[in-house]
């Protein structure tokens, strides 16, 4: 190999970073469900979710320390917003588990893809590149058939309507993201945007009709110490990776969430039906179908004939 070729790869490498990064996240993101069910037994759910983001704003805070020193208006703006749509987002979901089986969360959440075009399209006039809507709508479908019989069971419940707020509330905070990324510092507003969502977690407690704090237990303080560190490093690679990835591609990429759920449940001994692993691949499918940009053929010049005849 040359050394233009090798530098052609690592130019090739170094673009596909922040969507392999995001790849990565969806496969953490993927173990929370079972783990935030399992919390849910020892806690109330928005003490559970304050716990969560106070852990990962410490965690962020200590290797931030020297940049928390030069807070702008502008980052504080993007933390409140931001950390806003992650309560409301994180919180919902955790309120809606203690009705619906994580499965129908992993569904009901994963709406957020559809939700992504439709505020950038309604809010900000912006219409995804055909290609990412193609995805869009695969992911979608693979969503569906990964659900297996959920959609025939749909009752709009609660905990399912619940659920589809947060689904809603992450669509708002993929697109926040996206906005604020290029414009802020990191490591800055990654550790204030966990700590207000802690806050507003815990302002929100009371007004949720959670009156008093959970006992001391194990289980609580090992899932949210956990779950907090898993929080950091979603969200400091969120943050970093949505500097140049459009937000209908990043919801097409979180989208594998559910996939890597079903695989994770898979290796502890769920069983996948054959419609689900279809699903699956669909959903695997789209995301490389939303990448792609078919180069557009450049019209040739006709051929001037030229009389050399005097």
């Amino acid at each position: 190999m040359t050394m233009i070729s090798k530098h052609k790869l690592t130019q090739k490498l170094a673009a596909k970073a922040p969507h392999l990064a995001m790849v990565l996240v969806t496969m953490v993101w993927g173990t929370t469900y079972l783990l935030v069910q399992h919390g849910l037994t020892a806690s109330s759910p928005m003490f559970f979710v304050g716990c969560r983001f106070a852990a990962a704003a410490f965690a962020i805070g200590l290797i931030s320390f020297k940049h928390l020193q030069h807070i702008t208006k502008q980052d504080l703006c993007a933390a409140v917003v931001i950390g806003f749509s992650m309560t409301v987002g994180y919180g919902a979901q955790t309120i809606g588990l203690q009705t619906i089986t994580s499965s129908e969360s992993a569904f009901f959440t994963a709406l957020f893809v559809p939700f992504v075009p439709f505020i950038l399209w309604v809010a900000f006039k912006k219409i995804p590149h055909f290609m990412s809507l193609l995805g869009i709508v695969l992911a979608f479908i693979g969503l569906i058939f990964l659900s297996g019989k959920q959609l025939t069971a749909l009752s709009f419940n609660f905990g399912q309507l619940v659920t589809i707020l947060s689904a809603f509330a992450v669509a708002c905070e993929i697109i926040l993201i996206s906005h604020f990324a290029p414009k802020v510092n990191l490591q800055r507003v990654t550790a204030l945007q966990l700590l207000f969502a802690s806050m507003f977690a815990f302002i929100a407690m009371p007004m949720l009709g959670e009156t008093s704090i959970p006992p001391f237990s194990t289980t609580l303080v090992t899932l949210t110490v956990g779950l907090g560190i898993a929080s950091a490093f979603i969200q400091l690679v969120m943050n970093w990776a949505q500097r140049v990835v459009e937000p209908s591609t990043a919801s097409v990429i979180y989208a594998a969430e559910p996939v890597w759920a079903g695989i994770f449940g898979r290796m502890a001994g769920e069983r996948l039906s054959p419609l689900a692993l279809f699903g699956g691949a669909l959903v695997v499918m789209s995301i490389l179908l939303s990448e792609y940009r078919p180069k557009r053929k450049t019209a040739r010049k006709p051929i001037e004939l030229v009389d050399r005849n005097p």
